[in-house]
């Protein structure tokens, strides 16, 4: 941490919200991309971030400072996302129990093509967006954080509370995973393009 940083974080210990808030407002949009891509939507990222700054300010006192500050929101964070899931999980449940009917999932449209791409490029990124969402939160968790973040295996153990090689592992079977995700959405567009051109013909 830089000596900015150690500042905000003593004053807002000692109940300058305003320090808290410059915090915020330094991390928000980051925490908000990396909730992003382990929430199921854009509404849930941000009710995450939500809580993840509304447990940090609770909490701040036992930051320790022997770790990035985002490394330590971003764990809350994931906790967050986790504790998040397994509530719509047994919301869906209980619904599903009244209706006698599973509850369907609702269609993820939060993939739009970023301004000054191709239509292709963006179809990718959401075809890989995508499959990404397919994974468990644990796998895209390590997944997004070492291959899209950029995170040391160190910084990836403490912001997930689990050891390195729990990590390392991780990473493996989503890398794995998200392969097999891809090479078969791959194969289904050769066959509605086979489909496509047997029609035609």
């Amino acid at each position: 941490m830089n000596t900015d940083e150690r500042r905000l974080i003593a004053e807002s210990l000692k109940g300058r919200t305003e320090a808290f808030g410059e915090l915020v407002l330094r991390y928000q949009d980051r925490l908000y991309h990396a909730a992003l891509r382990i929430a199921d939507t854009p509404e849930d990222a941000y009710d995450v971030v939500q809580d993840a700054f509304l447990n940090a300010y609770q909490s701040l006192a036992s930051f320790k400072g022997d770790a990035e500050f985002f490394t330590w929101l971003y764990r809350i964070a994931f906790n967050a996302a986790i504790s998040q899931k397994r509530k719509k999980k047994a919301t869906a449940s209980l619904d599903a129990g009244r209706n006698g009917k599973p509850i369907a999932e609702p269609a993820d449209d939060s993939h739009g093509i970023v301004p000054g791409e191709t239509m292709e490029q963006g179809e990718e990124e959401a075809k890989l967006h995508a499959a990404i969402r397919k994974l468990s939160t644990e796998h895209r968790a390590v997944l997004v954080m070492k291959d899209i973040d950029g995170l040391k295996y160190e910084e990836i153990a403490e912001a997930t509370g689990v050891p390195i090689g729990t990590v390392r592992s991780r990473l493996h079977r989503a890398r794995i995973d998200l392969r097999n995700l891809l090479e078969a959405d791959e194969a289904a567009d050769d066959r509605s393009w086979d489909s496509a051109d047997a029609v035609h013909t």
